[in-house]
């Protein structure tokens, strides 16, 4: 009989957020799967958990895929971890869920912490409809013009952005989506430093033409007003 999978979301920041289910889950697994084994001991020596790691990540998920796939077929149980939130979303644990899914293999996610959506519960723009989009692409072109394809959504939009890459994208976003589009800037989630920021875009350009971006953002954007269609 196969094994199980658990996605187990692992802290964004704050190690105290880490539930009772997914300690004990990770100290029932027989191996973990972890994106960055360093960044995972951490997390295990904390919790003092002590089980067999394996490497899955964006560059060897095709053979680590298959190996672990092999063993769970065998009758073993994994716990998919990333380096921080909720492994499978906007994260290569997406292709070893659909491969468990394809062999029959049971897939069970261990809830837990998500940037995204810790970002947009604080916005205060509309959260009953939003659109995920993860990381923009880091060519400028491509950026672009993922923008201009989303510069009608009204649905609220959910980025991830690195601070080296904040500068680009707020500009492109304010020429893009227009300068006047409410944005949450939401920076070190959960840590010793968090902080949200709740203006426009245009205002966010200016303030970090002055300061320096440090730390991972989730960026918040209102999405398009509505366009009321003629009768």
């Amino acid at each position: 009989m196969a094994g199980i999978i658990y996605l187990v979301a692992t802290p964004i920041g704050n190690l105290g957020d880490f539930s009772p289910r997914a300690v004990e889950t990770l100290r029932s697994a027989d191996f973990i799967a972890a994106e960055d084994t360093r960044v995972s001991m951490k997390l295990l020596n904390h919790f003092e958990i002590k089980k067999p790691l394996v490497s899955y990540h964006e560059h060897n998920r095709a053979a680590a895929g298959q190996a672990i796939l092999a063993r769970l077929l065998g009758g073993e149980t994994c716990a998919l971890v990333t380096d921080a939130g909720t492994p499978a979303i906007s994260d290569p644990g997406e292709d070893l869920v659909r491969l468990c899914s394809e062999n029959g293999v049971t897939v069970q996610a261990v809830p837990g912490c998500c940037a995204a959506v810790c970002a947009l519960a604080v916005s205060g723009l509309p959260t009953g409809r939003f659109t995920f989009e993860g990381f923009l692409s880091a060519n400028r072109k491509e950026r672009r013009t993922r923008l201009q394809e989303l510069a009608g959504e009204e649905r609220t939009m959910v980025f991830h952005e690195a601070p080296h890459k904040l500068r680009a994208t707020l500009g492109d976003m304010a020429e893009l989506l227009g300068d006047e589009r409410p944005v949450a800037l939401c920076r070190e989630l959960t840590k010793l430093h968090e902080q949200t920021m709740r203006t426009t875009l245009a205002a966010a350009v200016e303030h970090y033409r002055e300061t320096e971006p440090r730390g991972e953002y989730v960026l918040v954007v209102a999405g398009a007003p509505r366009q009321e269609k003629p009768a």
